[in-house]
């Protein structure tokens, strides 16, 4: 169980008035990005780190180095790797994006290519398409990153993306291909949503936002997939909410379990059209 929200425990313990997630892998107490020490396993809080650093031979280097708190490696990779894909799609035209994009049928026996489920999620359909998007994960990537830590954010994004294309195979036309990131950054919004729920933060803004933009996928003639939005933003709230709930470090094993069976039950979802 998590702590109780809006209780010490969901803050700095250095900075009272910052509202974190991640914990000091030694003594268990919850620190901001501005307090993290990146180590081999998660991060480690100041005095743990000096501590660590009183006892360690003087011979030896320090195994740590320090995170900054403008480090936000996996989201700036994201965008970087995306905004390149677009380069592509714009120096090479349509035929390199169409051997990238999803569609229903390529879930089909007649022709499975499963990689598109993901792949669609790096191209986009135009300019303003992208750099909306990426800006979208630019805001809530730097927040989440900083609290969930590189290697849960990066599973979060990545199962989200994977929801949406879902979402796409199971309540689309199975012959018009999507493309773009929205799937897996409505799974940012709404992992961010849960968190920001159960640990007691104010989340109506995030609420509405979600709500406008969901809306928006449904007006006709702008040619949104809304399917992967839902998709996306479903599979997102079921990551942050096993992220919240597992929060101690105790519970990380259990944490590695649940994400790991639903990742497993995402793919075995993906193949049942090709298997029925």
């Amino acid at each position: 169980m998590t702590g109780l929200p809006g209780t010490a425990a969901n803050f700095c313990y250095r900075h009272p008035g910052r509202q974190s997630y991640i914990l000091c892998q030694r003594c268990g107490r919850t620190i901001c990005p501005d307090c993290q020490t990146q180590g081999a396993v998660g991060v480690i809080c100041p005095e743990c780190m000096n501590e660590q650093r009183r006892n360690a031979p003087r011979t030896k280097p320090a195994i740590l180095t320090r995170l900054k708190s403008t480090s936000h490696p996996v989201t700036t990779v994201i965008i970087g790797v995306t905004l390149a894909i677009y380069l592509l799609q714009f120096i090479l035209g349509a035929g390199f994006t169409s051997l990238l994009w999803y569609a229903g049928v390529y879930s089909s026996p007649g022709s499975f290519e499963p990689w598109r489920l993901l792949t669609s999620v790096l191209v986009h359909g135009s300019i303003f398409h992208v750099l909306l998007n990426m800006y979208t994960l630019w805001i809530f990537g730097q927040i989440l990153e900083g609290m969930l830590g590189r290697g849960r954010f990066l599973a979060l994004y990545v199962l989200s993306g994977l929801a949406g294309s879902l979402g796409v195979l199971f309540l689309s036309d199975p012959r018009i291909p999507v493309v773009g990131a929205s799937g897996a950054i409505f799974g940012l919004m709404g992992a961010f949503l849960i968190i920001q729920r159960r640990l007691g933060g104010n989340a109506t803004q995030l609420l509405i936002l979600v709500g406008i933009n969901l809306v928006i996928g449904f007006l006709p003639g702008l040619n949104v997939a809304w399917q992967a939005h839902v998709g996306g933003l479903i599979a997102g709230a079921v990551v942050g909410l096993i992220f919240v709930q597992t929060r101690r470090i105790k519970q990380q094993r259990l944490q590695t379990v649940l994400i790991t069976t639903f990742g497993a039950f995402l793919v075995v979802v993906s193949g049942a059209m090709f298997l029925t």
